[in-house]
């Protein structure tokens, strides 16, 4: 079983730049998939990005060409780089994983079984 905690969310001026971590303990945590989703207020979770365990990734598109997932598998980490800020990506940020196999689609979040409790991520214009 993989237990997720995620940290790095704050507060940022439009433009800025934060990295998400989310630090996974258990020893298989290469065998999974990594997702993060994010959820605003008065809308529904949307996913962001995925890492499969073989590398390969997707991004929603909002997020395409600002965002990048990477993982550490010897940390057990997988990081959310997130540049370019918008007011619009003010959301609680989660990471969530699974054994998902390689799709090059975006998962839905029905497809994650674990989840982390969140990290807020608000971005003023």
């Amino acid at each position: 079983q993989v237990q997720l905690v995620e940290s790095g969310g704050g507060l940022v001026q439009a433009g800025g730049s934060l990295r998400l971590s989310c630090a996974a303990s258990g020893r298989t945590f290469s065998n999974y998939a990594m997702g993060w989703f994010r959820q605003a207020p008065g809308k529904e979770r949307e996913f962001v990005a995925i890492n499969w365990s073989g590398g390969s990734t997707y991004y929603a598109d909002p997020v395409k060409g600002r965002f990048t997932i990477s993982r550490d598998n010897a940390k057990n980490t997988v990081y959310l780089q997130m540049n370019s800020l918008k007011p619009e990506d003010t959301a609680v940020y989660n990471c969530a994983a699974s054994r998902l196999y390689y799709s090059g689609r975006a998962p839905r979040d029905s497809e994650f079984g674990l989840w982390g409790q969140g990290t807020q991520v608000t971005v003023s214009s």
